[in-house]
């Protein structure tokens, strides 16, 4: 769990999706059955683009590590990128 931002917890983090309110949510963790997901950033609470930027940064970081495209895990075949 974060200590400077709150924790979500997925299904609550689903129902603000729903209702489409996303750009009003505060920056935090989301969580599945209490173990780490992603965290959410959102760049509408900050307009000049640096966190948007810095989180490019760090998730190009992890893609180097590690991890799968989409089209490989739903297992398109000629997706478009």
């Amino acid at each position: 769990m974060a200590e400077m931002i709150p924790d979500y917890k997925w299904t609550d983090f689903l129902k603000v999706a729903k209702t489409g309110r996303l750009r009003e949510l505060k920056c935090g963790e989301v969580t599945f059955n209490g173990e780490y997901l992603f965290t959410f950033v959102n760049g509408m609470l900050e307009p000049s683009g640096y966190l948007r930027k810095q989180s490019e940064y760090g998730s190009q970081t992890a893609n180097a590590v590690g991890g799968l495209a989409i089209e490989e895990i739903l297992g398109v075949a000629d997706a478009v990128v």
